[in-house]
């Protein structure tokens, strides 16, 4: 059974003209905006563009060349305040129609050095190309102007509280022979 296009940013491959590119421009309404959002796990979605066209590549390949540009909001991950980033980004991605010969046959997979390939669908979802792009690059840990980690001494009763210098593993052989270097006894031996 094939699988049938269902939106305007689904493209059936079998329906794509293979002399020309085709052409699109994804931007989603204020509804779809909050959607996203709240799939990628974010506070908001703004200015949201996605273009680009799908060419042919030989007689069975195509290839997605587009550009992602969006405004995200995102939680800093030390206050918690909203995070504004704006993204732009390329994106490209290679359909094979032979996919399958290149896969690894064996226990051990190593990573390809062109991350854009990827086995030709019966349809290429544009929508979907977009929301892997935009989860991609979205800021890992996003800070507020300003907000930086505080260091908390805590420790049981009668005890050292542990600090940043403290568990450096090379502090306590730094002040070790920092101590010989000023022993007058060792410089007479």
């Amino acid at each position: 059974m094939t699988e049938v296009a269902k939106s305007p940013y689904q493209f059936r491959v079998a329906d794509l003209p293979n002399r020309k590119e085709t052409t699109f421009e994804v931007k989603p309404d204020a509804e779809t905006l909050k959607a996203m959002a709240g799939e990628l796990g974010i506070l908001a979605l703004r200015k949201v563009a996605f273009t680009g066209k799908i060419l042919p590549q030989g007689k069975r390949d195509w290839a997605l060349e587009a550009r992602l540009g969006a405004t995200v909001v995102q939680p800093c991950v030390v206050t918690l305040e909203p995070v504004t980033t704006r993204i732009e980004e390329p994106v490209r991605r290679t359909y094979l129609a032979n996919y399958s010969e290149m896969e690894p046959q064996g226990e051990e997979i190593e990573m390809p050095e062109d991350d854009t390939l990827e086995p030709l669908p019966a349809v290429i979802d544009v929508e979907a190309v977009l929301m892997e792009a935009l989860s991609l690059a979205l800021p890992l840990y996003p800070r507020a102007d300003g907000a930086e980690f505080g260091q908390m001494d805590k420790a049981p009763p009668g005890t050292e509280a542990l600090t940043d210098e403290t568990v450096k593993p090379f502090a306590a052989l730094g002040k070790l022979v920092g101590g010989l270097k000023n022993d007058p006894e060792e410089g007479e031996k």
